[in-house]
């Protein structure tokens, strides 16, 4: 049994029901990797860890490209949009081996951690060879991505994607060969060797094995059926909606529909669905989202960095749907930042404060992922018998100084992170990742070998 004392902390009563409240003097007592008691109003005892500052629960990725962090401060000369950008994410797709991943992925994730994720979900659809052959080691870059995050010790669904076509009605590009798979019945039998794999190696509180499908361009709608049909009932889904005109347009055309209302014709719209972006929706979209009490996954630094636009946030929000919060491409690994610019992208929209409280904001970083992930974290507030997965702030920083506790979501960065909790281990401390040492080291390394 491991003990936390924590100078303040975010804590809810009752299971987790009862009003956050911020407490002093916190005592964590932990079993197992979860808070199996607490106490306020105490002094630490000995061999206690302390935690000085606010303790938060640790926040969760909701959606993650990994190798999309080549990219950050390589790609934002010159005009463009997504689709421009698309064609340098190929190229650096283009550079990844097994091993190459592996170095990049550990860094990336050791970054997370540091920020303050103890979990990710990672949409991955590099899978082959670029000539779309298969890895003589089966599952070669899943397995890289694996001992990744446990290198790292970051929470784990890996999200097999599922990416058979180049836009609706057009085959795969050259440059998108080693996302595919032989059919819709080949990846299935693929997403059942990995999750058999994990599953024998790996404890499920760490790693678990989820599906994706790319978006609507690149799964024709007969697939669509197979894949209502026979995905296994156990597991989340994600997919990219929704996040250029573009792709609703061409869907409206090939289907008569938007990309919400296809996925509601074959019944995959449900409460383990996660729709990643979800900008360009029509009013009956969003309908449609909060209807079935899908999450919706939000990635605001990602969308104002490629220009994708502003999502429907609060409407979704109050129409049913579920918020989460992604860093995607990785432009910005913080989950402040993903918070409030979620709010800030509200205020511009609307020209109104106060879209999204404090506490929404915070739910949406830890709750409304933990709805899109296989694996546990931690709710918006510590409870008895949540993980023991904490980020702890420094509430006299250049940044955060004179804020409230409760309004850190306003303030705070990831620099004022000082230190992260991972199932019940210290993993990084002042910025530094104690298994791996400072990312940014880990990551200037891995970059040396990727244009």
């Amino acid at each position: 049994m491991n003990g936390f004392w924590c100078e303040s902390a975010l804590i809810t009563v009752n299971g987790g029901t009862g009003a956050p409240e911020v407490a002093a003097g916190v005592r964590l007592e932990t079993q197992d990797g979860r808070i199996s008691n607490i106490t306020t109003g105490v002094q630490p005892q000995q061999g206690d860890t302390k935690l000085l500052g606010i303790t938060f629960p640790a926040a969760a990725n909701a959606h993650s490209h990994a190798f999309h962090r080549v990219l950050r401060g390589r790609t934002h000369d010159g005009r463009g949009d997504f689709w421009v950008w698309r064609e340098q994410m190929y190229r650096s797709a283009s550079e990844l081996t097994p091993e190459k991943y592996e170095k990049l992925a550990t860094a990336v994730f050791a970054e997370m951690v540091v920020a303050g994720f103890s979990s990710v979900a990672e949409f991955h659809y590099v899978h082959h060879q670029l000539s779309g052959a298969p890895y003589a080691e089966p599952h070669a870059m899943e397995l890289a991505l694996v001992r990744a995050a446990m290198s790292a010790g970051i929470r784990l669904t890996l999200l097999d994607t599922l990416y058979l076509a180049g836009g609706i009605g057009t085959p795969l590009s050259p440059e998108q060969a080693r996302f595919g798979d032989a059919g819709v019945e080949a990846w299935l039998d693929r997403l059942s060797s990995l999750r058999t794999a994990i599953a024998k190696d790996y404890s499920p509180d760490l790693v678990s094995v989820g599906a994706a499908l790319h978006s609507v361009r690149a799964v024709p709608e007969e697939d669509l059926k197979v894949v209502a049909r026979e995905l296994p009932a156990d597991i989340p889904l994600h997919i990219h909606l929704s996040e250029q005109p573009a792709e609703n347009e061409a869907c409206l055309e090939a289907y008569g529909t938007t990309p919400a209302g296809l996925l509601e014709r074959h019944g995959l719209l449900s409460q383990r669905l996660s729709a990643v972006h979800a900008t360009h929706l029509t009013h009956d979209d969003i309908a449609l989202l909060g209807k079935a009490g899908a999450t919706v996954v939000m990635c605001p630094s990602t969308e104002a960095d490629l220009a994708d636009g502003i999502g429907p946030a609060r409407e979704l929000s109050d129409a049913g749907a579920a918020i989460a919060l992604g860093t995607d491409q990785h432009a910005v690994i913080d989950p402040w930042i993903e918070m409030r610019t979620l709010e800030h992208g509200e205020r511009l929209g609307t020209g109104q404060r106060g879209r999204f409280s404090p506490q929404e904001l915070l739910r949406a970083a830890t709750d409304g992922a933990a709805r899109s992930m296989a694996t546990p974290i931690a709710s918006s507030a510590l409870h008895i018998g949540a993980v023991c997965d904490l980020m702890v702030i420094d509430p006299a920083s250049t940044r955060t100084a004179g804020s409230r506790p409760l309004q850190m979501t306003f303030s705070a960065t990831a620099s004022d992170v000082t230190d992260v909790v991972i199932a019940g281990e210290l993993l990084a401390s002042q910025g530094v990742h104690r298994r791996l040492g400072r990312p940014g080291s880990l990551l200037t390394e891995a970059l040396k070998e990727l244009s």
